[in-house]
C-alpha cells in the first residue's frame, strides 16, 4: 500500500546536527557571545577599566553608567566586559593544558602497567586534596598574576583528567583489535598513537568542557578572597570582591560580575552536557 505520509528524512549538514543537539547549539551561541564581548569589549562603549574617578564613586546604573560605578568611581560595565577576558583565558587555558597533560599521564598509566602503581598513586594523593585548596596552597607560593593562576588550576585539575583517561584506556586495551596489533608485532607507541588515542578524544573533550566551567569559578574564587589574579585586574572575582562590603547598599557592583559568571559557566556546561549526548553512541538520539 502507498504511503499515506512521506518519509521524514533527517536533515544532514552542520544545520540539521544542530536540530537534533538543541544543547550544542544554545550552549555554543552563548560561548560565542562571550567570546565576541571579550574580543570586541574596546568597541563595545566601555571606558578605562581602571581610570579612577572619586567624583562618581557609587553611581547607580543609568543611562551614563549602564552598570553603575564602584566605591572608587571607576565604570562596573567596562570593567565586566573586560573581565570576560580574564575568565575566558583562564577557563580555556586551563581545559586545554591540563587535557594534554591528563591525556598523555593517563595513556602512559593505563597502557604500561608498571608505571601505572606509581602515577596512579601520586594522582590519587594530589586528588586527596580538594582543588580549590590545592590551588590556594600554589598561590601562595607564587605572586599573583594571570599566568601563576591558570599553572595552579592546572596542576589541581590534573588528576582527573588523568583517571578518566586511564579507565578508557584500561577497557580499550582488552579489546580484540589491540590483542591483534600486539601479535602482529606493533610498537607500544604506534598501538597507542593509532588504538588508543583516537578513542579517548571523545570523552576528553566533553571532560575539557566541565574543566573550563571549573578553571572559570575557580578563578573568581581565588581572585574574590585574593589569592588570584592582583586587584590592577579587572576580573569578575576581584569586582564581586571590591563591593562586597557595599552588598547590602549597592548591590548592582556585585550582581553584574556574578550574572555573567553564571551565565557563561551555564554555556559551558550545556555545550559539555550537548556534546556528551551526541559522542555517546549510547545515548545519541536516533530517528
Amino acid at each position: 500500500m502507498p504511503d499515506i505520509l512521506p518519509p521524514v528524512k533527517p536533515k544532514k549538514g552542520f544545520i540539521g546536527f544542530l536540530r537534533r543537539n538543541p544543547t550544542i547549539a544554545i550552549g555554543s551561541f552563548l560561548v560565542l557571545s562571550m567570546v565576541f564581548v571579550a574580543v570586541f569589549a574596546p568597541f563595545l562603549f566601555t571606558k578605562d577599566p581602571t581610570a579612577l574617578a572619586p567624583a562618581m564613586r557609587t553611581r547607580e546604573p543609568s543611562a551614563q553608567w549602564w552598570f553603575g560605578t564602584d566605591m572608587l568611581g571607576r565604570d562596573v560595565y567596562s570593567r565586566v566586559l573586560y573581565g570576560t577576558r580574564v575568565s575566558l583565558t583562564v577557563g580555556f587555558s586551563v581545559a586545554i593544558l591540563a587535557s594534554l597533560a591528563g591525556l598523555t599521564i593517563g595513556l602512559i598509566s593505563g597502557f604500561i602497567r608498571v608505571a601505572d602503581s606509581i602515577i596512579m598513586r601520586v594522582m590519587d594523593g594530589m586528588m586527596s586534596i580538594p582543588p580549590i585548596l590545592l590551588a590556594i596552597a600554589l598561590m601562595a607560593l607564587t605572586r599573583g598574576s594571570v599566568g601563576n593562576v591558570i599553572l595552579a588550576i592546572t596542576i589541581a585539575e590534573i588528576p582527573r583528567v588523568s583517571r578518566l583517561v586511564r579507565g578508557v584506556v584500561l577497557s580499550l586495551r582488552e579489546q580484540p583489535y589491540v590483542d591483534a596489533a600486539v601479535a602482529s608485532g606493533t610498537r607500544t607507541p604506534m598501538i597507542i598513537l593509532r588504538h588508543i588515542l583516537p578513542n579517548t578524544l571523545a570523552p576528553l573533550t566533553v571532560q575539557a568542557t566541565y574543566i573550563c566551567a571549573s578553571a572559570m569559578i575557580t578563578e573568581a574564587i581565588l581572585s574574590f578572597i585574593g589569592a588570584g589574579t592582583p586587584p590592577i585586574i579587572p576580573s569578575w572575582g576581584n569586582i564581586m570582591a571590591e563591593g562586597r562590603a557595599l552588598w547590602q547598599v549597592k548591590p548592582y557592583i556585585v550582581f553584574f560580575p556574578a550574572v555573567f559568571l553564571s551565565i557563561t559557566v551555564l554555556a559551558v556546561n550545556l555545550l559539555g552536557d550537548g556534546l556528551r549526548d551526541a559522542l555517546d553512541p549510547r545515548m545519541a538520539k536516533r530517528l
